[in-house]
């Protein structure tokens, strides 16, 4: 991933009902959503949600399959864990590090 598509990624997620929605697909895994039960989950209106699917789906972090009638959503999780690979690539000079519990980075150098 290079700077421009991790600050697309970022500005993405950057507003309270894009990070909700891509956080609703990543915990619906690799069987995604279609927009009505994202609307539901979210308590969002159709025409609010379709705009924030269109930016997330833009910006690459999700993906967009037909099937039949209907559109399901899917996290692109590739992207995401390149976004997060990028973020963290020269993390602790270098070395090894884990997440602790809480998402705090552990490591020695730090």
């Amino acid at each position: 991933m290079d700077e421009t598509d991790a600050v697309q990624a970022l500005a993405a997620l950057a507003q309270v009902t894009r990070l909700r929605t891509f956080r609703a697909l990543v915990q619906a895994g690799p069987g995604g959503l279609t927009p009505t039960d994202l609307a539901e989950q979210l308590e969002a209106s159709a025409t609010t949600l379709s705009f924030h699917l269109k930016e997330l789906h833009r910006s690459e972090l999700i993906s967009q399959e037909r099937d039949g009638r209907h559109l399901i959503y899917r996290a692109n999780f590739s992207h995401m864990n390149a976004l997060l690979g990028y973020l963290t690539e020269h993390c602790c000079e270098g070395q090894a590090c884990e997440l602790t519990a809480n998402t705090t980075v552990n490591c020695t150098t730090c």
